[in-house]
């Protein structure tokens, strides 16, 4: 694999199971991609969120798995159909953004009853600038883009949309739920698929960018790079998050 290969394509894989009711139950997310896998879990009672657990499987930066603690500033939170209300509860910038994403995903899909679903990205490496990103849910295709040099060129609802700064107040404003809840997904992915077009093994240490937990100012130079942890989807999306399934269908089944 190198990251000069044309035929690299980024790949994401979410899947989500809940039990319970809206007054209290559990919920798991796994999350998997070229340079990440972690699990969470969400407990609530009475509508509340009681605890999460965040576990780092595989992860960019040593620092990275510390960041689960973190996640336990989203106790107390109220259960809400919009998986972007947990940055409303606590700074985003002091958590791991896949992990934060994860428990996001888990409160919306235990508010809104929703027992399963699967989301699934696939983002072909970058030329001259473009992509065409896919999202499908639950099987379906829900989202595709085409996108030149970080804005989506199409569908027509997001021509034109810068997939940086601001996408997601812009999108708040017009979409429901499950299409915020879609885009943001895809727009993760659009991102951070990027990192496919450097060889992200020459850093030594994580960036100072202050965008997440490792990232932040005090602790990038000690999250050190983790060489040889990125891995290639590009022919074997079942391989996604498929170590998780036992950890998912023990939710499912109980």
């Amino acid at each position: 694999m190198t990251n000069r290969d044309n035929s690299l394509q980024f790949r994401r894989a979410i899947q989500i199971r809940t039990r319970g009711c809206e007054h209290s139950g559990c919920a798991r997310v796994s999350l998997e991609d070229d340079y990440h896998h972690f699990r969470v879990e969400v407990h609530y009672l009475r509508g509340v969120v009681t605890q999460v657990q965040g576990t780092a499987l595989r992860t960019p930066y040593t620092l990275c798995a510390s960041a689960g603690d973190q996640l336990q500033l989203l106790r107390g939170m109220p259960l809400s159909l919009s998986s972007t209300a947990v940055s409303q509860h606590t700074d985003q910038t002091q958590q791991c953004s896949h992990m934060f994403d994860e428990a996001g995903l888990a409160i919306a899909a235990a508010a809104g009853g929703i027992r399963r679903r699967d989301y699934a990205v696939t983002i072909p490496r970058h030329q001259a600038g473009r992509t065409q990103a896919t999202l499908y849910r639950d099987g379906a295709m829900a989202l595709a883009w085409q996108i030149d040099n970080g804005v989506i060129v199409a569908p027509a609802a997001f021509a034109a949309q810068p997939i940086g700064r601001g996408f997601s107040q812009w999108l708040t404003q017009w979409a429901d739920a499950e299409t915020v809840e879609a885009a943001l997904v895809l727009r993760r992915c659009a991102m951070i698929s990027l990192g496919r077009l450097r060889d992200l093994d020459i850093e030594k240490h994580a960036r100072n960018s202050g965008h997440c937990f490792a990232q932040q100012p005090q602790r990038a130079a000690q999250a050190l790079r983790i060489v040889g942890s990125t891995q290639d989807f590009s022919d074997r999306p079942a391989a996604l998050c498929a170590d998780d399934q036992h950890w998912l269908d023990e939710l499912a089944n109980a």
